[in-house]
């Protein structure tokens, strides 16, 4: 199991857009408004790197609006 926490900054007055836009995405399983640094925090769940990979670079950093993402990967140790 792969699992990310993208922490997203966005372009001012799009929060809510993209709130939305991450709910229509189906590896991410959670995502919470923030105060901060980032205004968006989306957590990604999938079978395997790979994939997690493919749903942050090709669906959520794709969303209009957002400026910025730093991807925190989980370990199984």
């Amino acid at each position: 199991m792969a699992i990310g926490f993208v922490l997203i900054t966005t372009s001012a007055g799009f929060e809510h857009d993209i709130r939305a836009a991450l709910d229509e995405i189906e590896l991410v399983t959670d995502r919470w408004m923030l105060f901060g640094e980032y205004d968006l925090i989306a957590r990604i769940q999938t079978d395997d790197e790979a994939s997690l990979t493919r749903c942050i670079v090709e669906e959520v950093r794709t969303i209009k609006g957002i400026k910025d993402t730093k991807t925190l990967i989980g370990a199984e140790l």
